[in-house]
């Protein structure tokens, strides 16, 4: 049998009125590590499908779809070690991330496509694997993220809801589905 991971309660497991909310509200019913795995599927389809477009940005100063995979990988590996950090107890508050800074930082139009799908999917299936290991007791910890009282479980929603979010974008101004 498969791990379910409850869905987080707003007030308990993250501020109703938080940025995080939006994203956790983007998830669907479907179990969250299922969504994991599907969301995994369809990113790796269509940059496989479609290489040629990895440098394809909709609109000067945005981000190139090679770009905005290394976004979602930066991202899942800053939310994956805040879930351990909750689930393992931190007390103290863990910091913010501008992506815009990071993204200034990276280079990822130096790395070879298939070197960044083969990144993001080591990622991914890092970030399951903890996730399968975090007990409920640990999945229901509560920390500081970003000055937010956040738990554990919270994360995982959040990283799901935040691919969720690039893969519409990804669909709606990049044509790319």
């Amino acid at each position: 049998m498969s791990k379910r991971i409850e869905r987080p309660v707003p007030g308990v497991d993250y501020p109703a009125e938080s940025f995080f909310a939006r994203y956790i509200g983007l998830t669907g019913e479907e179990e969250i590590l299922r969504q994991l795995e599907t969301q995994s599927e369809d990113l790796l389809r269509r940059y496989q499908n479609q290489p040629e477009r990895a440098d394809y940005r909709y609109a000067e100063g945005k981000w190139t779809l090679r770009e905005l995979l290394g976004h979602m990988v930066d991202t899942e590996r800053i939310f994956a070690y805040r879930a351990l950090c909750i689930a393992r107890g931190e007390a103290q508050n863990l910091p913010g991330f501008d992506e815009n800074a990071y993204m200034e930082a990276a280079d990822f139009s130096a790395v070879p496509l298939e070197d960044l799908l083969a990144y993001y999917q080591a990622t991914r299936a890092a970030s399951l694997v903890l996730f399968r290991m975090l007990t409920d007791k640990e999945l229901s910890r509560v920390g500081s993220a970003n000055g937010s009282a956040l738990s554990a479980r919270a994360f995982i929603y959040i990283l799901s809801g935040h691919e969720k979010h690039h893969l519409a974008i990804m669909a709606e101004r990049y044509q790319f589905s």
